[in-house]
């Protein structure tokens, strides 16, 4: 300010300041030049860090001040373009569409967002940076005896708070960073400013044929109100426009702003997006798709629509089949347009890295990194190898399984080189994350497959395979009106060899008869391992029963050659049951279980007859031996007599040694023969029905020893006990437990049901059920076996289960094959994933043990820490655990 007193003093310098506030903390923006945008966006001069402020909020102008030669600051809501922002401005408690500062003013952007105005004169450049370099100016410039508050200066302006003072702010175009053009209707240029003269240097000479003002004077003549926001595309660049028509001076003014920058983030970022949710998407078809070749296509599907790839493949690195050398084999594809798949060209399998110059890529992608392969970047053997693909660019992302480099996942761009963003690739390393996992489970699923349906001993189908075969052979039957035959062969005498030789010899003479079985069969023949030392053998396309007959003398007949195992020669011979089907003969609703059945009666006839012989199957035979239908007599009984007794194999922690639960197990405590095994009597009760009556009595024992320990003040545990397959399906099994619990006044927490996985997967829908209504009783659920049918874990996943049991065979076949300790791991790491607990069965040697230890496998049973106690022995367990517990009262895991 000029004082009126001293005309010829110089006009006082006056700084301008804000004191902004929001959850970043306090700051000092010196206001020095003409424009400042203020919001939430960075791109604005003043960015205000809160969600709560627009992205463009306000804009502070510098104008001149209407009674002096000093200029002060006006402030107004929004934008140019006549957008305001969503909370507005509120300066010292009134809300305002524009507002001439003052000093002292405060104005509030939202409830984070707020900023104190300051203008101060008779300050020095040192003390005006100290203010503004202080960790709190708040305080100096608030300090009534400080500097800062002596210096300040009041300034005053007016604005009308109106729509027309805001069109008068174009007075002041000069100051404006941004075009500013005013035209006449007739399109005839009126007035630049200087930042459109510089920004469009042709703008006067082009007039309304630039495509920054084309069309207007017709467009403002359609115009119900004087103002319009557009957006319109000069080459490149992209514009924000507020137009401001005034009828009465046949005046157009146009406020240009350029948001090419904002724009291009803005798509990029919906791109962004976009590719992400299509990862989150196709991460979801991986695991929830039962087929997993469907699944990799719908997830490359749904990927390279979202990236705008022209095309997306897998490839697998693996040794070359001839020379050995790392190559890749395509796995996978997803083409946008058809008729550029590469799976057409044989080319695309066994492509060698150094054969196409490839070698710096493959060492990059085992290193974990990415490959951008586009244009003049790239050698002239990895440009050859782009155009032998058909495409202009690529960008390749490792799949790892473990420390191996797998393969990888490529994005082609078949049109034009594309350089390849870091959302691209960042998108494509979550794909490869997912892809890893899913191809994991898949080896894993594909190896419990097998394991499932193939006797790991002889590698021969097993009895559920082969069910699987003999039943599509039946259907064959029906279509082609043929026959088949079906052979059921035993060895004679295994038991002694087994007795004499011991277990391990007679492993190898099982393998050496299947291995025989194999080399004298034809191609067509379907040889599989019953259990045991029984065979089947399914014999399609037969015609007449005596073709099976000749086929099973042909089987005996090379048992008259001698086996050498072990540097030791034996002479073994086999005994055949034989059984012919035909649709012609009238038996059209034959099953296979049927004809298993009838092999195995014409089967004992010929153990009957002497054995080392065959006997064919008819009608006459009695299905059951008499022994068997005395023991089922018997059986009947057994419950009456109170000849069973439920016998507890203890769980123990792996790591601690702890014991944290217990299966109950029923055996047979016959008065004349002493105690039978549960794999005689169990079936036998299976097929009678007697299995319901028996399970329900074990269930209700369990769980009443169970509550007598609780009450003896012992160490409280769960108990697992098996349903058998005909007790899941009672219909009022959910109804009965329930009563069960209740009369025995256990809690169901102490309540495990462990259900077989061929049990479960048998009618899935009626299981998901059953195991729902179980489970809102508070009893945990258990897949027992697990690893033996064919279910997977991805389909597991959908049963409110809690533990996993892998079955003893996966436990003992760790010291005999390597594979097996991949699969137990594997079955513990997706367990774990989905939450469920794992408990190992069948653990007796310390080797097991340990490596069920390094795998972080929850729980095991097994001879190793103790076989199945009777409740007495339980008893003595438990008290001895409590003092255990006694003595180190740090709780187990």
């Amino acid at each position: 300010m000029i004082d009126p007193q001293h005309p010829d003093q110089q006009p006082q310098t006056i700084r301008h300041l804000l004191l902004v506030t929001d959850p970043l903390g306090q700051r000092v923006v010196p206001l020095d030049t003409a424009t400042y945008s203020i919001g939430r966006d960075p791109g604005n001069f003043i960015v205000l860090h809160s969600r709560t402020v627009s992205r463009q909020h306000a804009i502070l102008l510098r104008v001149t001040s209407p009674d002096s030669e000093q200029y002060i600051f006006r402030v107004i809501d929004g934008t140019f373009q006549g957008k305001r922002s969503t909370n507005g401005i509120f300066v010292n408690g009134r809300r305002c569409v524009a507002h001439d500062l003052n000093h002292g003013d405060f104005l509030e952007f939202s409830d984070e967002a707020k900023a104190d105005y300051y203008a101060i004169g008779s300050l020095s450049d040192r003390d005006f940076t100290r203010l503004c370099s202080a960790p709190d100016p708040a305080r100096l410039l608030q300090d009534p005896s400080g500097i800062y508050s002596t210096a300040a200066v009041n300034t005053r302006g007016a604005v009308p708070n109106s729509e027309a003072a805001l069109a008068h702010l174009a007075s002041f175009p000069e100051l404006i960073p941004n075009p500013i053009i005013e035209l006449d209707v007739t399109g005839r240029i009126t007035y630049l400013n200087p930042a459109a003269h510089v920004q469009f240097p042709g703008l006067r000479r082009m007039g309304i044929q630039h495509p920054l003002i084309a069309g207007l004077p017709l467009l403002v003549q359609t115009l119900e109100h004087p103002t319009l926001a557009r957006s319109v595309q000069v080459g490149d660049s992209s514009y924000d426009q507020f137009i401001h028509y005034m009828a009465e001076n046949d005046l157009i003014r146009v406020f240009s702003s350029d948001v090419t920058d904002r724009k291009r983030v803005e798509a990029e970022l919906q791109r962004r997006d976009l590719m992400l949710q299509a990862v989150a998407t196709a991460s979801s078809s991986l695991l929830a798709e039962m087929d997993f070749e469907t699944a990799i296509h719908q997830a490359l599907s749904v990927l390279g629509r979202a990236a705008g790839a022209d095309r997306v493949v897998i490839y697998e690195n693996h040794p070359h089949p001839h020379t050995g050398e790392l190559s890749m084999s395509l796995r996978f594809e997803w083409n946008r347009e058809p008729g550029m798949a590469l799976s057409a060209h044989k080319q695309a399998k066994n492509q060698s890295y150094a054969q196409y110059g490839l070698q710096f890529w493959s060492e990059e992608l085992s290193r974990g990194k990415a490959v951008r392969g586009v244009g003049a970047t790239l050698t002239i053997s990895e440009q050859a190898w782009l155009a032998h693909n058909q495409a202009r660019s690529v960008l390749m992302v490792p799949i790892w399984q473990g420390s191996r480099c797998w393969g990888h996942v490529d994005f082609h761009d078949c049109h034009q080189p594309n350089p390849w963003s870091v959302h691209e690739e960042s998108v494509l390393i979550a794909m490869a994350a997912s892809l890893s996992g899913s191809l994991l489970r898949r080896q894993a699923e594909e190896v419990l497959h097998y394991r499932a349906t193939h006797d790991l001993l002889t590698g021969l189908p097993n009895r559920v395979l082969f069910d699987q075969q003999l039943a599509d052979a039946l259907k064959a039957t029906q279509k082609e009106k043929g026959g088949l035959g079906v052979l059921f062969l035993d060895l004679d005498n295994f038991k002694d060899i087994n007795d004499s030789l011991g277990h391990t010899f007679g492993d190898l003479l099982l393998k050496a008869v299947a291995q025989r079985l194999q080399e004298v069969s034809s191609p067509d023949h379907i040889i599989a391992r019953w259990g045991g030392d029984e065979f089947t053998i399914l014999l399609p396309n037969i015609q007449q029963e005596t073709e099976a007959v000749t086929l099973a003398q042909h089987f005996l007949q090379s048992f008259n050659f001698r086996f050498e195992l072990a540097q030791t020669e034996l002479y073994i011979s086999a005994s055949i049951g034989v059984t012919f089907h035909c649709p012609s003969l009238g038996r059209l609703s034959l099953d296979g279980e049927t004809l298993i059945r009838e092999a195995d009666t014409a089967l004992y006839q010929a153990k009957a007859q002497g054995r080392n012989n065959y006997q064919v199957y008819r009608p006459t035979m009695s299905v059951k031996t008499p022994e068997l239908l005395a023991l089922e007599q018997q059986l009947r009984h057994a419950l009456d007599n109170d000849e069973f007794v439920v016998m507890y194999q203890p769980q123990v922690d792996v790591c601690t040694g702890a014991l944290v639960g217990m299966e109950a197990l029923v055996r047979w405590q016959h008065p004349v023969r002493g105690q039978i095994s549960p794999g005689v009597f169990v079936p036998i009760a299976e097929e009678s029905g007697l299995i319901v009556a028996m399970g329900e009595w074990v269930l209700r024992q369990s769980c009443q020893q169970n509550q007598r320990w609780q009450s003896m003040g012992l160490l409280p545990l769960r108990v697992g006990v098996n349903l058998s397959p005909k007790q899941f399906r009672q219909p009022r099994l959910v109804e009965n437990i329930a009563k069960i619990l209740a009369e025995t006044g256990l809690e169901p927490q102490y309540l495990e049901l462990e259900v077989t996985e061929s049990t479960v997967i048998e009618d899935i829908e009626f299981t998901q059920l059953l195991m729902r209504d179980l489970n809102s009783l508070g009893i945990r659920l258990s897949i027992d076996d697990f690893g033996t049918g064919h279910s997977s874990l991805s389909r597991l996943q959908f049963l409110p289960l809690d533990t996993i049991k892998i079955d003893q065979t996966f436990v003992r076949d760790l010291s005999r094959h390597a594979k097996t300790s991949h699969i137990i791991a594997a079955i513990v790491a997706l367990g774990r994933s989905l939450g469920l607990h794992l408990i190992a069965e069948g653990v007796e040697t310390q080797e097991q043990l340990e490596f069920l230890r390094s795998i972080d496998c929850d729980s095991a049973q097994g001879f190793l820490f103790h076989r199945p106690l009777s409740a007495e022995q339980f008893t003595l367990l438990l008290r001895e655990e409590g003092r255990r517990l006694q003595r180190n009262p740090s709780p187990s895991p």
